[in-house]
């Protein structure tokens, strides 16, 4: 990266820059100032940016022809190998990744949420520039990319001693593959990215908890977490919008919950897609969830579930010192504390509700992940068990007459139709 800065014989300020491998330095009559060296500084922005780009043109920017680079004299070949100038590269035609790298990322940081954009960073600043940072990216090969590929696959995982996972390198991957393509496409030459396929990736297994283990659960937790637990297992909401959830998108007379904020990273932030704006439904050990915690909540907190400082929970607290605990103590199999999303899904499909609604609580645009994810867990959504008929003669068919009195039999759901049996 260039720099400004001054000369000590007169205190005025220069440009000091990389072009074409060479090292450049403008002089300027401007003297050593704050607001000199600021107004120096956006040049210098807009020259490097140029330069990534491959539309800087020297003659228009500073008004003179670009200097003759000294020639050195050839050197003759030793023993030991060839002549040194046969080593040195020729001069560069495209920006080294490390500069274009920098302007693809300003340039699409302003369409990311806020935590994506930190996920990218990190990737650029972890693995990207150390690997690629001083190759040229018109000279970056598909073996590059590759021999990359390979790297990441042994590197240790954080917070673990395994190494990455497939879906971590894909990850990673994926910033490679528009930077390449996008100087490819810019600088006119072939993309090294190309015929590369993202690693398959082991589907994540869904694993909710059984109605018996979530009434264990709501019975054993403390009893300040119960009524947060109750919200979590029963209407499906991500652990970033249930932090994020604030007492104004509470409405008790519509036993509506209106999702449209969310927390990531210990910050407000964006809703994680479009569709993930949306009303759930409350039912009613919801509602009597929310209506207690009304009642105990922090008087200067604008946070639904908070903590005694009134900020909302911190997840990783969260994790450490209540979810993991408690699964030990009731000797459940560790997992996600994001199951209690997946618990709701196979709830609401389990007691028959409408695929079409499931999604919608869930803030899913479609019920294609709703098929995908959580078929296998209800038998008759393919109808073809013959379980749908079955169930539909039994209660609207008899050839006897009925005797005795009816019972209702009360699902574990709420919102979940009664079936009627005859005694």
């Amino acid at each position: 990266m260039g720099s400004v800065r001054s000369r000590l014989e007169t205190g005025q300020l220069f440009l000091d820059f990389k072009y074409q491998g060479r090292r450049m330095r403008e002089q300027t009559a401007l003297p050593d100032t704050p607001a000199n060296r600021k107004r120096l500084q956006k040049v210098l922005e807009r020259i490097e940016a140029e330069i990534a780009l491959g539309a800087f043109d020297y003659q228009k920017t500073f008004g003179k022809s670009l200097p003759v680079a000294e020639i050195e004299p050839p050197q003759e070949a030793t023993p030991a190998g060839p002549a040194q100038g046969a080593l040195k590269r020729p001069p560069s035609t495209t920006p080294l990744f490390r500069d274009f790298a920098e302007v693809w990322f300003a340039e699409a940081e302003v369409t990311w949420r806020r935590s994506y954009s930190i996920t990218q960073r990190g990737a650029l600043d972890k693995y990207l520039i150390p690997f690629f940072g001083d190759k040229e990216v018109g000279q970056i090969t598909k073996a590059d990319v590759l021999a990359f590929r390979a790297s990441l696959a042994k590197a240790p995982a954080r917070k673990s001693s395994n190494t990455l996972s497939n879906r971590r390198i894909n990850s990673v991957m994926k910033p490679l593959r528009q930077i390449l393509n996008e100087a490819a496409d810019r600088l006119e030459f072939t993309s090294a990215f190309r015929n590369i396929k993202p690693l398959k990736m082991k589907r994540s297994d869904v694993m909710p908890f059984t109605l018996e283990e979530v009434q264990r659960i709501l019975t054993t937790v403390r009893a300040d977490y119960r009524n947060y637990f109750t919200v979590r297992f029963f209407t499906g909401m991500r652990t970033g919008e249930v932090h994020g959830l604030k007492w104004k998108y509470i409405d008790f007379e519509r036993r509506l919950i209106l999702v449209r904020e969310s927390i990531v990273l210990n910050e407000e932030d964006e809703l994680k897609t479009d569709g993930s704006m949306r009303d759930i439904q409350m039912n009613e050990m919801v509602v009597e969830a929310l209506q207690a915690q009304f009642k105990a909540r922090h008087p200067e907190s604008e946070y639904v579930f908070s903590l005694r400082s009134g900020k909302p929970i911190d997840n990783q607290n969260f994790l450490n010192r209540v979810w993991a605990p408690l699964l030990r103590h009731l000797g459940l199999e560790h997992r996600r504390a994001y199951q209690m999303r997946h618990t709701a899904a196979t709830l609401w499909l389990a007691a028959g509700e409408a695929p079409e609604w499931i999604a919608r609580q869930l803030g899913h645009t479609s019920t294609e992940m709703l098929f995908r994810v959580y078929s296998r867990y209800v038998p008759n959504l393919t109808r073809r068990d013959g379980s749908a008929m079955e169930r539909l003669l039994k209660q609207h068919i008899s050839l006897a007459p009925v005797t005795g009195n009816v019972t209702p039999v009360i699902l574990a759901l709420e919102s979940s139709p009664a079936v009627a049996t005859t005694t």
